[in-house]
């Protein structure tokens, strides 16, 4: 049977039901496969012309014994799961005409138009499925910078097994994000707008912590997250990286690049998971706002925290890439005492400072670069206007990293092609859009039908500040437990 284990080593091994629904590991740490799967050049060409749905099969199935999901459940999973996606292929690529071999992939087709989509489309209706089967019900609490709260209220509305609390940084977070969230009138959705965070989604994540620390409330209201601590999140993740490649590579000997916008990592975690199990990816380029936490830990070997800076691309304005510790793991070969010692250190002290080794280790296959505002401001005007193809904030910073890398200029002499990620639609962020193409006047490719639809709906939230929250969320979500319990 395929056993999941804790990166910090506690605990003993679990199964793939368990890793789902728990979320974290008993010890804190996160859930890993004891061995990752291998795959073979023979296999990516068996795969080369799979739909995305019949490739996801083909990937998880790897990942998760039969006899805990058969072979039928996982293909009605993954129909349910992507059936509200607007795309025919679910992830198109779009070849840029002022980049040699450089392609968008865009992630932003599902129903709150972001990369989360994809990801959550798949592990909701798992969790769901898990609880419909042993008659139970969880309760889910995210933190969201802007685009995993939408996508994990969507996939949980109206589902009698799931009760979804999330939670977000009022103010730091835009309009048309929040009112995805808020308009849903679903009873078991509880968003919770969260004043004066000064850290963001970071401070959220830490009373998140604290509340899945306090063993007595997380039985109680069987405490789990889709966040992207959950193992899940991260291998439905890969599968992107092998669609994405086999759409764009001749054969399965090329080798491609991938520029991704990230603050958590839990997207390039997924990338250098694949990397690890086959898929030929040369370069990982981890494309960073001002606040640069990957360029510190890429660059300089540390990990470390920094004041949170408010940027156009928020949805990265993260100070911590909890899902590094995960990549990590399997760098130093699966070595627990030190992943458990280094985030123990960091714990303490605020700073963890790798060795060498461990260093040359984990950077190998990966750049960082730290996109300005200005920068990505500018890249978004620059494609718009010689293309007439429009970026949101993130897919810029992506853009934008990987020519200030001079990857383009390096991978002419190989042929070697790019595939920048795309996370989210520019209908988003409209304030943002109309500062880099410095006009009020909106392109048509930045409204989108949903968005405008959300404005006109009422408005369901929760306020609270953050001085209060541990105590003020503990007592609503007790309170609301409660009362589902005596219907």
């Amino acid at each position: 049977m395929k056993k999941y284990v804790s990166i910090k080593g506690g605990g003993t091994a679990v199964d793939f039901e368990t890793a789902i629904l728990d979320g974290f590991a008993v010890d804190g740490g996160l859930y890993v496969p004891e061995t990752l799967p291998k795959i073979s050049k023979q296999q990516l060409q068996q795969w080369k012309n799979l739909s995305y749905v019949d490739l996801a099969f083909e990937i998880l199935s790897l990942f998760m014994d039969r006899s805990i999901v058969s072979a039928a459940e996982l293909r009605q999973i993954l129909s349910t799961a992507y059936a509200p996606f607007t795309k025919k292929s679910i992830i198109p690529l779009h070849k840029l005409q002022s980049r040699e071999d450089t392609y968008i992939m865009e992630l932003f087709h599902g129903p709150t138009l972001s990369f989360k989509d994809v990801g959550l489309a798949f592990l909701v209706n798992l969790v769901n499925f898990f609880l419909v089967r042993k008659s139970q019900r969880l309760t889910l609490i995210v933190a969201t910078t802007g685009d995993t709260g939408p996508a994990a209220a969507y996939f949980s509305a109206g589902k009698s097994n799931l009760d979804t609390w999330v939670l977000y940084p009022k103010e730091m977070i835009t309009a048309e994000q929040e009112q995805q969230m808020t308009h849903l009138q679903h009873a078991n959705i509880h968003p919770v707008a969260v004043s004066n965070c000064v850290d963001g989604g970071d401070d959220l994540d830490a009373v998140i912590s604290k509340l899945y620390a306090d063993t007595e409330f997380k039985e109680k209201l069987n405490l789990s997250s889709v966040n992207s601590i959950n193992w899940g999140r991260i291998m439905m993740q890969t599968v992107h990286y092998f669609f994405g490649y086999l759409q764009v590579t001749d054969n399965v000997d090329e080798k491609v690049s991938f520029s991704v916008p990230s603050g958590g990592f839990g997207n390039l975690c997924a990338g250098a998971i694949a990397r690890e199990m086959g898929l030929p990816i040369n370069n990982l380029i981890a494309a960073n706002n001002k606040n640069a936490c990957l360029n510190r830990i890429f660059q300089r070997g540390v990990f470390s925290k920094a004041p949170l800076a408010n940027t156009v691309s928020s949805a990265i304005d993260i100070l911590l890439p909890i899902n590094f510790w995960r990549y990590l793991y399997f760098k130093v070969d699966g070595d627990s005492h030190k992943i458990k010692s280094w985030m123990e250190q960091f714990q303490a002290t605020g700073k963890v400072q790798f060795d060498s080794e461990t260093v040359r280790r984990y950077q190998a296959g990966f750049q960082a670069y730290s996109a300005s505002d200005q920068q990505t401001l500018s890249v978004i005007n620059d494609i718009y206007h010689r293309e007439g193809y429009l970026l949101d904030p993130h897919s810029a910073v992506a853009l934008q990293a990987s020519d200030a890398l001079a990857i383009t200029q390096s991978r002419q002499a190989s042929a070697e092609k790019l595939i920048c990620l795309a996370t989210a639609h520019p209908a988003k962020f409209p304030e943002i859009i109309r500062r880099a193409l410095k006009s009020q006047q909106l392109p048509e490719a930045a409204i989108h039908h949903s968005i405008e639809t959300a404005k006109v709906h009422c408005q369901k939230v929760y306020l609270c500040e953050y001085k209060n929250l541990q105590g003020a969320l503990m007592h609503a979500m007790l309170e609301n437990w409660e009362l589902n319990v005596t219907k």
